[in-house]
This record gives structure tokens, C-alpha cells and sequence, in this order.
């Protein structure tokens, strides 16, 4: 029978003063070295890459979207399948979210992206502009429309653990709520006591799955922190769901920091968590990729992170590389023959030019996404990589300040190049 010995997290090395650290996440399919950014492949797949790719540029886990996979396939389907691993050809490890973002984004009309600031009157009510609201939130759960076919779906935390337990995936997260930066703190407080039980009813059904599903690997449980811009809610919902027991006495595997998040405020945000976390758990960041947060929220104790961002960025031909982000299909990069990188070791730096894939953009050719994807995520995957081997090599503090210094030096242009 499956249980949660098949999960464990080891803590390596720590920051003096600090609550980051390196650790491992064992998983019935593999380890996760920490700290680790876990690409989001949303719909069972890294948009324009093969899932061998990000195995090559380093990748250890994928997160996928219990949200869409629910609507299309459908949960059953990949079930059948064996899990989503299997179904996608990953052997390593595996994350599935458990559709309290959609909730939010179907809410408030907003398609991908919410602003990390709070600008702005604050209202209950607020709905991105020409939109209309698909979903709507009681105590229950959510009731809202596909936004594939219009047709009429109903989450509760029963429903969203009875998907993830069909998903199959290593790591899964309570239904929470997210709410955003325009909420009241009324509705704030309202929201969280809602999270929190919405997080026991998660754990009660993830048991009675657990019991009912011995022939498949244990899936381990994190529950999702909310509480917004607020420390006393913040901590609260920390020690809440750290309390919290299933009526079998389980407790949570690990924890998502998730909600509405203050750019300026990101680290503090984390660290006050991380205060009120015990320090044996896992603590997975929700929708963090930019090269400056993750240095804030490493040293503020965050091990693991996903966000759609590198791969979005890269089908509009924004590129990383250590001195910034530039955009390849202009029109400077025609007559570039060197490559997107000279310092990245990815397959696309390695036997493609700025001028090719610039030319593949202008040609509205599907390799440009596939070849800037390849290149964003392993900048990415490497950046986490080299924190990790600072803090494990005691020389954090001078990595951090050697490579901010020439990301926000940001990019200069000469002739035809970047130096």
C-alpha cells in the first residue's frame, strides 16, 4: 500500500541568519534537488518543447494544470493512462495545482497575469475591463463556465482532490481561493477562513483516496498559504494549516506560499511564513520566475518555485541572458551570426544564430518558440542550479551580488550585437 514514507524532504546546507537552505525531495519518481524551479507544462506539456528537452536542459520536475487537464483530456483519461508521467512520457517527478488560480482568473476576467502591486481602489467586485465573470465562489465550493465551450463545471476541495488523485502526480496542492491585491481586507479575512476549510476537507478526501488508490504511488499534499499583503493573516493561515490534521491524523507533506504577492514586499511576504513553517517541510513558491525573486525568496526561505513565464516570454521572442532580456526579432539581431548566448550550454546555443532564429520569427515558423523556449528554461533551470551550488559552497552573498550587478546593469546594444 502506497503511503507517505514514499515522500520524505532532507535539509543540506543553510544561510547563516536566514531561512533559506538546500535540501532533496524524494518522490516515488525521483529527487528534487533544492532550491529548484519546476517548469510549468500546463496542459501535460512545455508549450513547443519535447518533454526529453527539458529532461536534457536539466529540468527535475513539471507542474501541470489540474484545471485543463480536467476539461481536456479529462482527469479519467490520464488516469487510465497511468498518471500524467506516464502519459506525457516524464519519468521524473510531478507537480498538478489544484485550479484555485483559474477560480480567481475565470472570476475577475483577467487571462494570464495579475499586477505583483497594489494600485488602485480597492473593491470586492473587481473584474478585468470587457470581461465577463465565468466563475462564482460560495462556502461550497465554485461553480463556473469552460472557457473551451461554455459549459457549466462545479469545484469543490472533494472534486479538485478527486482530479489530482486521478492526475497521479508526486505533488499536489490544496483548493485555496486565491483572491487579489484590489480585495478588501474584509474579504481577505473572509477568503482565508474559507481556504482553510476548504484545506481540511482537502486532507479528509486526500486520505480516503490515499486508501481507496493502495495500487498507485503516494501523492504527497501541500496546503496553499493566502492571506495577502497582511502579516497577521499570513501567519495565521501558517500556523492554521500546520496544526491542521485529517481525520486519520494526517498532516500536510508541505506547504505553497501562493496569493495575491507585493512585488516590493515578496521577500518579506515569504519570510514571514517561513517563520511560522516548520523547518522538516517543503515550501513551493506559486507563479515565481524573474531572475531578481528568486535571490529574495531563497534567502527567505523558499525550496521550490513554478511559473509559466520563461516559456511565455520566449513565443514572443524575449530572451534571458545574464545581462537582461532583449527581444530577437528586431530588426538589429538580422545579420547576428553568433548565438543567443555564447555562455549557455543549451542545445539552442549551441547550433543556432540570432539571425536564424530571428529569421524563423519574422517567417512565423514554430521552431522560434520551440528554440527561445529551450534557451529560457535552461537559463532559468541554471540559474536555480547555481544558487544552490552557492549555498552548498558557502559563497551565496558573492554569487548573488556578482550576478545582480550585471542583471541590472541591464543590456547595452553595439553595432549589431549585445554586450
Amino acid at each position: 500500500m502506497s503511503g507517505p514514507d514514499e515522500f520524505s524532504f532532507r535539509i543540506g546546507a543553510t544561510l547563516p541568519g536566514r531561512h533559506g537552505r538546500t535540501g532533496v525531495i524524494s518522490t516515488p519518481h525521483g529527487s528534487i534537488a533544492t532550491p529548484a524551479f519546476v517548469p510549468v507544462g500546463t496542459k501535460a506539456t512545455v508549450k513547443a518543447v519535447l518533454p526529453e528537452s527539458m529532461a536534457e536542459i536539466g529540468a527535475q520536475a513539471l507542474l501541470a494544470n489540474a484545471y485543463h487537464l480536467y476539461l481536456q483530456p479529462g482527469s479519467d483519461i490520464v488516469d487510465e493512462a497511468g498518471g500524467l508521467g506516464r502519459f506525457m512520457n516524464w519519468p521524473g517527478p510531478t507537480f498538478t495545482d489544484s485550479g484555485g488560480f483559474q477560480v480567481m482568473s475565470l472570476g475577475v476576467g483577467f487571462k494570464k497575469v495579475l499586477a505583483m502591486e497594489a494600485v488602485g481602489v480597492q473593491s470586492d467586485d473587481v473584474i478585468a475591463q470587457g470581461k465577463e465573470r465565468l466563475a462564482v465562489v460560495d462556502d461550497d465550493g465554485v461553480t463556473f463556465r469552460s472557457h473551451l465551450d461554455g459549459s457549466k463545471h462545479r469545484f469543490t476541495p472533494e472534486v479538485s482532490m478527486g482530479i489530482q488523485h486521478r492526475l497521479g502526480a508526486d505533488i499536489m496542492f490544496a483548493f485555496d481561493e486565491l483572491t487579489t491585491l484590489f480585495n478588501t481586507r474584509g474579504y481577505q479575512e473572509k477568503s482565508l477562513r474559507r481556504t482553510r476549510e476548504w484545506a481540511r476537507r482537502c486532507i479528509d478526501e486526500h486520505e480516503r483516496l490515499t486508501a481507496a488508490r493502495p495500487h498507485r504511488p503516494y501523492q504527497a499534499l501541500f496546503a496553499v498559504i493566502q492571506g495577502a499583503q497582511y502579516e497577521d493573516l499570513r501567519r495565521k493561515a501558517c500556523r492554521d494549516l500546520d496544526q491542521m490534521r485529517g481525520s486519520a491524523g494526517t498532516s500536510f507533506d508541505g506547504f505553497g506560499i501562493g496569493g495575491a504577492l507585493e512585488k516590493d514586499n515578496l521577500g518579506t511576504i515569504v519570510g514571514w511564513c517561513c517563520a511560522e513553517l516548520p523547518e522538516e517541510k517543503p515550501r513551493h513558491l506559486l507563479g515565481i520566475s524573474e531572475p531578481e525573486d528568486f535571490f529574495v525568496a531563497i534567502e527567505n526561505g523558499a525550496d521550490t518555485f513554478d511559473c509559466v513565464n520563461p516559456s511565455r516570454v520566449a513565443r514572443n521572442a524575449a530572451i534571458y541572458i545574464r545581462e537582461g532580456r532583449f527581444n530577437i526579432n528586431t530588426s538589429r539581431f538580422r545579420r547576428d551570426f553568433t548565438p543567443i548566448d555564447e555562455n549557455c550550454d543549451c542545445y539552442a546555443c549551441a547550433c543556432y544564430t540570432r539571425a536564424y532564429i530571428h529569421h524563423l520569427f519574422k517567417a512565423k515558423e514554430m521552431l522560434a518558440s520551440t528554440l527561445c523556449t529551450i534557451h529560457n528554461e535552461r537559463f532559468t533551470i541554471r540559474l536555480v542550479d547555481d544558487i544552490r551550488a552557492s549555498i552548498d559552497g558557502g559563497y551565496y552573498d558573492a554569487f548573488k551580488a556578482e550576478f545582480l550587478g550585471r542583471w541590472r546593469g541591464r543590456i547595452t546594444l553595439s553595432g549589431n550585437g549585445i554586450s
